[in-house]
């Protein structure tokens, strides 16, 4: 169970939020909702690590994710705004390196597998910068596919993304739900896993 409890955020001199506070149990979806600038972002990649709140605690089944520190982070997977590619690699290459970095074991069969589950079937092999920016986004949410990381904090996942893309995403999400994961995210399009009711948790 992921718990946060009196979260503050500051970027500069601006605070983009305190006193927050939330829960999140296996099974569930929650929507973090606010105007931009309102600090969505900003509490995904703390949540992550990325960034150290000035208050506030974020608890993994009851222990201090500051304690935790790798233990805590090889439980989730990110996906932000950027893909993280390297126009210069293939797809395949591309979700190898991920593993690798994550700590993943990887066998080629697999790895294919899971760019074909993502609609990359005949471009596995293809250097990432001849792909349209939907077929990129798609590599970086074969990720997802590789991980089996209970939480996933996913930053506009949907962008560039057609809307077989968009169905397909929304599958997958909640395979990982009825698989007891547990998923934050944020997005300006429409999202809806059958069955699954989302949360909403807005800033102000």
């Amino acid at each position: 169970m992921l718990q946060v409890s009196e979260l503050a955020c500051v970027r500069g001199d601006h605070q983009l939020f305190s006193g927050l506070s939330f829960g999140l149990s296996a099974g569930e979806l929650m929507q973090v909702q606010g105007a931009n600038g309102s600090g969505k972002t900003s509490l995904l990649r703390t949540l992550c690590g990325f960034i150290q709140p000035p208050e506030g605690v974020i608890r993994w089944n009851g222990q201090d994710v500051r304690e935790m520190e790798e233990e805590f982070y090889a439980q989730l997977v990110y996906l932000g705004h950027h893909n993280a590619i390297k126009d210069e690699l293939n797809a395949l290459e591309n979700l190898r390196i991920t593993a690798g970095l994550a700590g993943i074991r990887l066998d080629g069969k697999s790895a294919i597998s899971a760019l074909r589950r993502m609609g990359l079937k005949g471009r596995e092999h293809l250097p990432v910068k001849v792909l349209s920016q939907g077929q990129r986004r798609r590599v970086a949410l074969a990720r997802l596919l590789i991980s089996n990381a209970p939480l996933w904090i996913l930053d506009e996942p949907l962008t560039a993304l057609d809307v077989g893309a968009v169905d397909l995403m929304q599958e997958l999400i909640g395979e990982h739900l009825s698989n007891r994961g547990m998923v934050v995210f944020t997005t300006h399009q429409p999202l809806q896993v059958m069955g699954v009711e989302t949360r909403q948790l807005a800033l102000s």
